[in-house]
């Protein structure tokens, strides 16, 4: 997520860096509660408020066995393309084995689209089923439901690829479980696959602008998933592009 000229800098609240969507750097005071608009990045597509008959819409055989059979809460982040930095974010609750939807929400994901074997730097986010576990940020809890770490490490200063502001970016964040250790904060350094590998996979606030691999949505949204995301229901978050996730 970070441009090539913002360095990863030493996070004030600890002595470890943070790859993937990138790092912290010293202590300031945040910025204001403002959401910043993102733009729309798809065409809109009514979303049926009925209770689906089956399974989630755009996930295939392949990707829907790989869903733990507990998990009652999966967020579907759908890549436009393979190489494009482009999604879309829904939340499906399921209910007596009936999905049902949430609103669609824009968002950005890697830069140079998704990987299927993700390696530390190469501008895609992973590709997969991974669990929601713990969430942190900048700014104070707004009622998440899990574990929630504020620090100042969570500070993201310089700019984005397309030359925005990144302040705010991380003022809430939700740990993606790619390569790290689950029930810790997102900040921690712990990289079971190692770290060349990558790491640090958030969604995370949007700053208008493609991520290193993370995927992000509005500041709002963000906290709508906060309050909603459960652990006693279980969340996984199922993300890729779209031909990937139709399998």
């Amino acid at each position: 997520m970070i441009h090539r000229r913002a360095a990863v800098a030493l996070l004030a609240a600890s002595p470890v860096l943070l790859s993937g969507c990138g790092g912290g750097a010293e202590a300031a005071p945040s910025r204001s509660e403002d959401d910043r608009p993102v733009r729309e990045t798809a065409s809109p597509t009514p979303e049926s408020s009925s209770p689906q008959p089956s399974g989630i819409p755009g996930l295939g055989p392949v990707r829907t066995a790989a869903i733990p059979e507990r998990a009652e809460q999966v967020v579907v982040a759908s890549g436009r393309g393979k190489d494009s930095p482009l999604s879309t974010v829904v939340l499906y609750s399921r209910d007596d084995d009936v999905w049902q939807p949430g609103a669609r929400w824009p968002a950005h994901n890697g830069r140079d689209g998704w990987s299927e074997h993700h390696m530390a730097g190469d501008l895609r986010s992973p590709v997969g089923v991974y669990g929601l576990t713990d969430a942190g940020g900048l700014l104070a809890d707004p009622g998440s439901r899990l574990p929630y770490h504020q620090s100042y490490g969570f500070t993201s200063p310089g700019t984005g690829f397309e030359g925005e502001s990144l302040e705010g970016s991380f003022d809430y964040v939700i740990a993606i479980n790619y390569n790290r250790e689950p029930g810790t904060s997102p900040l921690d350094w712990t990289r079971p696959m190692g770290a060349k590998r990558g790491g640090g996979v958030w969604l995370h606030v949007d700053h208008g602008g493609p991520t290193h691999a993370c995927v992000s949505v509005a500041k709002a949204h963000m906290k709508e998933l906060l309050r909603a995301l459960d652990p006693d229901r279980h969340p996984v978050v199922v993300m890729g592009h779209a031909d990937w996730l139709a399998q």
